[in-house]
């Protein structure tokens, strides 16, 4: 049996009195689409931030990637992949100008015109052409910000609410995109309010008031609330209850 790529353990996060990460685990396989869900104030984010090296937890452990993210959070970010709603793309800078500004950033040396023609092949770029991002539809920024998310080649990529925002046709390609990811053997980690996109996760954990409260593929998690709910259903549940 393989060992997971990310392994949470009784993961705690307190900033006084309040704890926005209570106890939660969970393991992610490599190559899974896994979903971290929960409202606003659930403590995705704050999970999120630990488990890219940003914060150290309270108490607990995790691993991703094989680096330890209290003892060796540097090690956690060199392995990772990061893509926010505003990643930092360089809108008065090309196509090819920005894949070369990360390949600079993750000090790729000889592998940089392999990894910027990887990045334009398979995110479909290359028939933008020489344009600048700034003049770029939201899907194709989305797209561009994942190549250069994924310049430097990382274990695990992290993706926060990455198609909101886009058409419907332009969040069908990304999705199409994210699928051939984790099938080279990429773990992809993604939040999102859509949950008809999360219908799409191999599996996904809810959160809630810091707490784990589900864990599984979509279709175990609607029979852990009751196999009549949705997804939709469980997070206004959710909601309603952090409220």
């Amino acid at each position: 049996m393989t060992t997971p790529v990310v392994q949470v353990a009784s993961l705690v996060k307190r900033f006084g009195d309040f704890a926005a990460v209570d106890d939660v685990s969970f393991d992610i396989e490599r190559g899974e689409i896994f979903g971290i869900l929960g409202p606003n104030g659930s403590g995705k984010t704050t999970t999120i931030r630990m488990l890219c090296g940003l914060m150290s937890p309270t108490s607990g452990t995790a691993t991703v990637a094989g680096a330890d993210i209290a003892r060796d959070p540097d090690r956690v970010k060199s392995r990772i992949g990061y893509m926010s709603q505003s990643f930092g793309l360089y809108r008065d800078l090309t196509v090819d100008e920005n894949l070369e500004f990360y390949a600079g950033v993750y000090e790729l040396g000889a592998r940089k015109t392999e990894r910027i023609a990887w990045g334009k092949r398979e995110m479909r770029l290359e028939e933008i052409g020489p344009r600048l991002a700034g003049v770029l539809s939201g899907g194709q920024r989305q797209r561009l910000a994942l190549a250069c998310a994924m310049m430097h080649a990382p274990e695990v990529v992290f993706l926060d609410e990455p198609t909101a925002g886009v058409d419907p046709a332009a969040r069908r390609l990304f999705w199409t995109i994210i699928r051939e990811r984790a099938a080279d053997g990429v773990t992809m980690i993604v939040t999102t309010h859509y949950m008809d996109e999360a219908e799409r996760f191999d599996r996904l954990v809810f959160l809630s008031r810091g707490r784990r409260m589900a864990l599984g593929t979509p279709a175990e998690v609607k029979a852990q609330f009751g196999s009549h709910l949705s997804l939709e259903d469980i997070f206004v549940q959710l909601q309603e209850k952090e409220s």
